[in-house]
């Protein structure tokens, strides 16, 4: 039984309520950990809906392994340019870019230029996540 607009929803929606009251309740810290207990209560949401509708816990498992095989291939480059930035900054490569960058040009053009250096990478290279994380840390 395929469940109905609704009901795929839901679970949406109670993401976002989750993760507005954890904004409202802990404001500047929202971001320090409270977002995975919303997670996982949005999560236990679509669990129940799913028991509602009589699924198998091998359709649920199946279903979930699915999406992450989908979603997979970004997740590994999401991960390999998280690697990258951090090898980055930790080598100081990052604050020499922003050095130098400030030793050749104007500091008032500095942001302006850096957009624009940043849209070209991205247009030559197709990734603008791997430009964010590289150049656009600069």
């Amino acid at each position: 039984m395929k469940p109905t607009l609704l009901q795929s929803f839901i679970p949406i929606l109670a993401l976002i309520a989750l993760l507005v009251c954890n904004v409202l309740i802990f404001g500047d810290n929202a971001t320090s950990g409270a977002n995975q207990v919303a997670l996982l209560l949005a999560a236990g949401v679509a669990g129940i809906i799913a028991w509602t509708m009589r699924m198998t816990w091998t359709q649920v498992i199946d279903g979930v392994l699915e999406s992450i095989n989908s979603a997979m291939a970004a997740i590994l480059i999401l991960l390999m340019i998280g690697a990258l930035a951090g090898t980055w900054m930790l080598s100081g490569i990052v604050p020499a870019l922003i050095y130098y960058g400030l030793k050749i040009m104007n500091p008032t053009f500095f942001l302006v230029a850096s957009c624009i250096v940043c849209a070209l990478v991205s247009l030559g290279t197709g990734s603008s996540w791997s430009t964010i994380a590289t150049i656009g840390i600069a």
